[in-house]
């Protein structure tokens, strides 16, 4: 939908939208991967250069669907409902001679409690990528969204750093207890929580394997985009846009939000919490992140 439509006539057209697809779920193709996070890696610059690929059909109506953490109560086939039809995958299969892919990017699957064990019992053969980048400048990022989004009144960072572990107290281990259990300060104020990405990945691998998840560092992307791109797609099992005779897509930064410096001594503090999480992730995945290099 343009960006000039009213956001009554979205909503309608979306609803509607939904109950044609729930209508047709059993005709629609059903995602083979996800991009999963984290929130604030580029995901959605990601997102658009992975649906720009000539053999993948993204979501219908939205980027990220967020089913299997704040809409799995909603059932299969209002997820099936957000997808491309068999018909339509079949037409771009004809033209290609390969099979066609669909997938959506929903950044809190990575740190909700409850989604990966639900994609790896609804999508058993799913492959899962997920972008990382420096925690602390991840954070802060963060932060100035959920300000700018309104879902966050504190605009002073370290004051909202403070009030974090007030806010998250326990709410795991409810959420954990009650699959049902939603809170707010858990998807929108986790800012050094949702940077202690090793945790994340590790519960993924428990779930899914560790062969089905693609580690993407953020900043490598940004610097030279094509190779990662490739890498992307050799673990997605697709061919380079040029071996369909298409173009790359542009590699654009997207969503992301002017600030000023973050403040020495606070970046200190956050660097060092975040230390011992990335040197286990840089043994997980057998290279050091490049923040820490």
């Amino acid at each position: 939908m343009k960006s000039n439509v009213p956001a009554p006539v979205k909503r309608i057209v979306h609803i509607g939208s939904r109950g044609y697809g729930k209508l047709t779920a059993a005709r629609r193709i059903l995602p083979s991967f996800l991009i999963c996070g984290g929130q604030r890696c580029g995901t959605t610059s990601m997102y658009r250069a992975l649906a720009a690929h000539p053999t993948i059909l993204k979501a219908v109506l939205h980027k990220g669907v967020h089913y299997f953490d704040v809409g799995y109560t909603r059932g299969f086939r209002w997820y099936q409902a957000h997808f491309p039809s068999q018909r339509q995958a079949a037409k771009l299969e004809r033209r290609h001679s390969v099979r066609v892919h669909t997938f959506e990017s929903s950044p809190y699957y990575m740190y909700h409690p409850h989604a990966i064990g639900r994609i790896a019992t609804d999508l058993p053969d799913v492959k899962l990528v997920v972008l990382v980048r420096d925690p602390v400048e991840r954070a802060y990022s963060h932060h100035a969204h959920e300000v700018a989004r309104g879902f966050e009144s504190q605009v002073d960072f370290a004051k909202a750093l403070a009030l974090e572990p007030a806010r998250l107290r326990g709410v795991s281990e409810r959420m954990r207890d009650d699959p049902h259990h939603y809170s707010f300060a858990h998807q929108h104020h986790a800012y050094r929580a949702r940077g202690e990405y090793v945790r994340y990945l590790r519960r993924m691998a428990r779930y899914v394997g560790r062969d089905r998840i693609h580690v993407v560092d953020s900043a490598a992307f940004f610097a030279d985009p094509k190779p990662v791109y490739d890498g992307v797609l050799d673990f997605l099992g697709l061919p380079y846009p040029d071996e369909l005779q298409s173009p790359y897509p542009l590699f654009e930064q997207h969503n992301a939000r002017p600030r000023a410096p973050m403040r020495d001594e606070l970046r200190a503090e956050l660097t060092a919490h975040f230390a011992p999480f990335d040197a286990e992730l840089g043994q997980w995945l057998g290279r050091t992140p490049s923040w820490r290099l």
